[in-house]
């Protein structure tokens, strides 16, 4: 009998695609909870492309499953275009799954209470699309927008965003009421802080870059003492506050969570308090030494 292995690739890639399913599934489930248990019974609304499903279901009447479809459709197509066809796949299966569970379950009301149902909803709404996101999809095309509107405007993609939402909660205040948009601003802020959370995680790391002439003492200081990884480049020349220094000398590199940065920069500033120090926010890590090693 012959016995077939799996290659460690091919396991990986396999363990991936679990894992992108199990991701984009959750979010799917998350996602219909805020929608059907919160925010369609209180005629509540969102940002993005959600946010205008739900608002064409309120002035028009039509089923909201069939236009989360018909919202998202022409920013699937744009992620095809600008991005990659097997993103666009996932994120059809997304939403297409999306819709049929917000066709078909049947939630009962879960509170009255405003505040809860806009906090509450954003929260399960903006878990559901930052899962989906992890799972390499999306749910709510605005992004897909964003992004090809960046490559071919001065407009960041957080301000494109931030443009949208500001156009479509005008439109609900001329066409719900002040009370119902404003409820609906704050689910959109729940929504996009849990988005975050998901997607960035409990840690927020911060990258540090040190330059200093006491650059082997600092080293010396972070990887003994502080138990964290550090990447040395070279350095062949520089200006700074003391002039220009054509010297050869190295430049330090490592990454903390935002918890760690105090003390980090405690011991750089007991060894040399002239030291340049840049730190920058850092999206998401991979393999180094982040977490501390035991030094013993």
């Amino acid at each position: 009998m012959a016995i077939t292995f799996i290659s460690p690739l091919k396991n990986l890639i396999y363990t991936r695609h679990v894992k992108d399913f199990l991701f984009v599934l959750s979010g799917v489930f998350m996602a219909s909870i805020g929608l059907k248990g919160f925010l369609l019974p209180n005629n509540f609304l969102d940002g993005g492309a959600m946010g205008m499903s739900l608002l064409l279901k309120i002035i028009s009447g039509i089923d909201l499953s069939l236009l989360i479809i018909l919202v998202n459709l022409p920013f699937i197509v744009l992620g095809a275009r600008q991005i990659s066809l097997p993103f666009s796949v996932k994120s059809s299966v997304a939403i297409l799954l999306l819709a049929i569970l917000v066709h078909f379950i049947s939630l009962p009301t879960i509170t009255q209470d405003k505040l809860l149902i806009s906090i509450f909803g954003g929260f399960f709404l903006g878990s559901g699309i930052g899962l989906s996101i992890r799972g390499g999809a999306v749910i709510d095309g605005t992004e897909v927008l964003a992004i090809s509107v960046s490559r071919t405007s001065s407009l960041s993609v957080g301000d494109f965003i931030a443009l949208f939402n500001i156009l479509l909660f005008s439109f609900a205040i001329l066409l719900t009421n002040m009370e119902t948009a404003m409820y609906s601003m704050l689910t959109y802020l729940a929504a996009s802080k849990t988005v975050d959370f998901i997607i960035n995680g409990v840690e927020e790391y911060l990258g540090v870059l040190i330059v200093s002439t006491k650059n082997e003492e600092i080293k010396e200081q972070i990887t003994v003492e502080l138990g964290r990884g550090v990447t040395v480049f070279k350095s062949d020349k520089g200006f700074g506050s003391r002039g220009a220094f054509e010297k050869e000398s190295n430049v330090l590199f490592c990454v903390v969570t935002r918890l760690e940065v105090t003390k980090l920069l405690l011991e750089i500033e007991k060894i040399d308090p002239t030291a340049f120090v840049v730190q920058h926010p850092v999206k998401d890590t991979k393999g180094g030494m982040i977490k501390k090693r035991p030094l013993h």
